[in-house]
This record gives C-alpha cells, structure tokens and sequence, in this order.
C-alpha cells in the first residue's frame, strides 16, 4: 500500500513502482481523481475504484469514462469499499457502477 496526497506524488510514486488498484478521491489538492485515472491508465492496467462525496449519475458516468471500475460515494462504509477491492480482484467489477 502507497499512499499519496496529489495527483503529482501518486504519478511520482507509479513511476518508480507497478499497482494492481487505485484508489482515489476524485477531489485531490492539485487536480482530481479522475485527471490521475486518466493519466494512469494509458501508462498500466490495473482496476480503480474513485471515492467521492458526488453520487449522481454523471459523476459515476464520469468515473467510469476515466477508467474506474467502481465509484463509492462518501461516507463509505468499510464493508462496501472490502467487497469492491475483492470484486477487481477476482474481475467480478468490470464496469463502473455505485456501491
């Protein structure tokens, strides 16, 4: 586990190591979640799942276009964001949707 406070040290850190999940707010101090999705996905493969305070149905859309798998709308609950991380684990979340 890596964690990282802005897009620039979470670029910086998957520069330097391979991840197999992103977890990202969507609202980062210098950019959002979905600007480093975007910027990662091209470079790897690896499933993402955005958290975020915003749950409507352009904001999951908007995940989803990014390269997210899932789109977890704040609080989350320990139990949604478990049964997530196992879902791109096993390939069961293969398209963005609201936990």
């Amino acid at each position: 586990v890596t964690t990282s406070d802005s897009v620039k040290a979470a670029l910086a850190a998957a520069a330097k190591e391979q991840f197999d999940l992103l977890i990202s707010d969507i609202g980062l101090a210098d950019g959002s979640g979905v600007e480093l999705m975007e910027a990662l996905r091209g470079a790897t493969r690896f499933g993402g799942i955005a958290v975020s305070g915003y749950g409507m149905e352009a904001d999951i859309q908007a995940s989803h276009d990014a390269g997210f798998a899932r789109h977890l709308t704040k609080p989350v609950e320990f139990a949604k964001l478990h049964r997530a991380i196992q879902d791109l684990a096993t390939g069961v979340a293969e398209s963005c949707t609201s936990a």
